[in-house]
């Protein structure tokens, strides 16, 4: 499986238009290679650097596995979004307190649907899928306040 964004390349700085100090909306991604016995897709987006450990910026889940581009500024149609560090179920884009940070999309490819509700954080969808990731892909961007 593989993930790559039409608006930044592995590695390199995610545009401020999908930060705070921009538009604050999803970049575009685009997801290939799923395996053909994949029943959803899940996704976690977080910041391994922020002071206080991993935040999370977005969580989705019961994505339909045919999905191969989540648009700029969109979910999924069927897709949950679950709580981020902000306690929001939103997309919520870089904003680092100071220095460079490291941003991870992370998609998964499930053998089943996630029975979670949008309240769910990131800890309760990691044990959800535990057992049905057949595979998963990653895309980094950096970001500097």
């Amino acid at each position: 499986m593989k993930i790559e964004s039409p608006a930044f390349k592995q590695g390199e700085s995610i545009p401020a238009k999908y930060t705070c100090k921009g538009a604050d909306i999803n970049p575009p991604l685009h997801i290939a290679d799923v395996p053909a016995n994949a029943k959803s897709l899940a996704l976690i987006m977080d910041d391994p650097d922020a002071p206080v450990g991993t935040w999370v910026h977005w969580l989705l889940w019961n994505i339909p596995p045919q999905t191969t581009e989540i648009k700029e500024n969109s979910v999924p149609a069927g897709a949950v979004q679950g709580k981020n560090s902000w306690g929001r179920s939103t997309y919520g884009g870089p904003c680092p307190p100071s220095g460079t940070h490291r941003y991870f999309f992370k998609p998964y490819a499930l053998d089943a649907l996630l029975s979670l509700s949008s309240s769910a954080d990131k800890g309760q969808l990691e044990k959800a899928m535990k057992g049905h990731i057949l595979t998963q892909a990653e895309l980094m961007g950096t970001f500097k306040k």
